[in-house]
């Protein structure tokens, strides 16, 4: 099917999405068809531009955060059907391998190939300009229709409206979880969360939710810091150093519980800055991306090992989607979880480049891109 999408052409060279006429072929065997109804604005897709994600192929559709309805279902899916109302996991879960089964989705065999530049049976979907067309994590959502692996379709209950649970693709479960199950977080905690953009501020609501009693948001944008208060946070503060002034405080000195990186871009310094705020046997969760050539990190071992403490990689908030999505999905329909609130400006397609300068920027917490009926 003729469609249009947006695609970038030189990724790493910061020269913005292209938005432009593509092709789509039919769903293959363990595939479907999805009609998007909007598409998430996220870090991850910019770090294509900017190269702190490298891709060694061109070009990508971008996207992977996403909500529609199934339309067409290939061969070998039995789980889903025409109708369905789904969201979108930027990472699939295959159920079958050591790390499925092992209760570890978000670390499965298939979801370690969404940078590879074609779909699981290694060929492309999508096509412009006659060249065959990657797919930012097999899905590609900055377009209004997706050819899917089914592996990565994640069915949630209709009365859901379908824009606010594109986020839950990705943004929300990620800092969420990154509260809820990679911290470990324990009723009565003192968390310093830092960054609270799209995906701190979800970890922000996981504190919350987990019932933590000082939640203190660290962010250079007053914007956020404000809106980081309506989300729950207890204390927002511009530096690490303010934050280490309150933590003193709170805790006596002992140091706070638990402390999540969320920042758009985790620079070396920033793990030593949390080591410096957590408690003996606290434990320090790093969600952001950092630049994958990035090698230098500043950070005081023989204080961390004497102390402890658990620093915590944390990919996807530690969340298994098949679970997870629908679980959050619910939470958010019992009023439990803020979505709605998270989207501050919605754009058209057309408008994408200007979408990804608002993130930049920190002027939305997440920007979505709507497509038209």
């Amino acid at each position: 099917m003729q469609t249009v999408g947006a695609l970038l052409w030189e990724p790493g060279t910061r020269s913005g999405w292209s938005v432009e006429e593509i092709e789509l072929d039919p769903p293959e065997a363990g595939e479907v068809l999805v009609k998007l109804t909007s598409s998430g604005i996220c870090h991850s897709d910019d770090h294509l531009d900017t190269g702190d994600i490298p891709l060694p192929w061109a070009p990508i559709l971008g996207g992977h955060e996403g909500a529609g309805v199934v339309t067409e279902v290939g061969p070998e899916v039995h789980d889903l059907a025409e109708g369905d109302h789904v969201v979108l996991s930027f990472l699939p879960s295959c159920g079958r391998c050591r790390m499925c089964v092992s209760g570890r989705a978000n670390m499965c065999d298939l979801g370690a190939g969404v940078l590879a530049g074609r779909a699981p049976d290694g060929t492309h979907r999508i096509h412009a300009r006659g060249k065959g067309v990657g797919a930012m994590s097999y899905l590609g959502t900055f377009a209004p229709y997706v050819v899917a692996p089914a592996a990565a379709v994640v069915k949630i209950d209709p009365e859901i409206p379908l824009m606010p649970a594109s986020l839950i693709g990705c943004g929300v479960p990620t800092g969420w979880g990154s509260s809820v199950y990679a911290a470990d977080m324990q009723l009565g905690d003192t968390v310093v969360i830092f960054g609270t953009g799209g995906v701190g501020m979800n970890a922000v609501q996981g504190a919350v939710h987990r019932g933590a009693k000082n939640i203190v948001a660290v962010d250079p944008v007053e914007f956020k810091r404000d809106k980081a208060k309506e989300f729950g946070a207890t204390h927002a503060v511009a530096t690490h150093a303010e934050a280490a002034g309150l933590v003193e405080q709170m805790t006596n000195g002992q140091g706070a519980d638990r402390v999540i990186i969320t920042v758009d871009v985790a620079r070396g310094e920033i793990v030593e800055q949390a080591n410096q705020l957590t408690r003996r046997g606290g434990v320090i969760v790093l969600t952001a991306a950092a630049p994958v050539l990035q090698r230098d990190v500043q950070f005081d071992l023989f204080t961390f090992a004497m102390s402890g403490k658990r620093l915590q990689g944390s990919l996807y908030g530690t969340t298994q989607s098949r679970n997870d999505i629908p679980l959050i999905a619910d939470l958010y329909k019992r009023g439990q979880l803020e979505l709605d609130e998270l989207i501050t400006r919605t754009y058209r397609l057309e408008d994408i480049n200007e979408a990804f300068a608002d993130l930049r920027d920190g002027r939305n917490l997440r920007g979505v891109i709507v497509y038209d009926d």
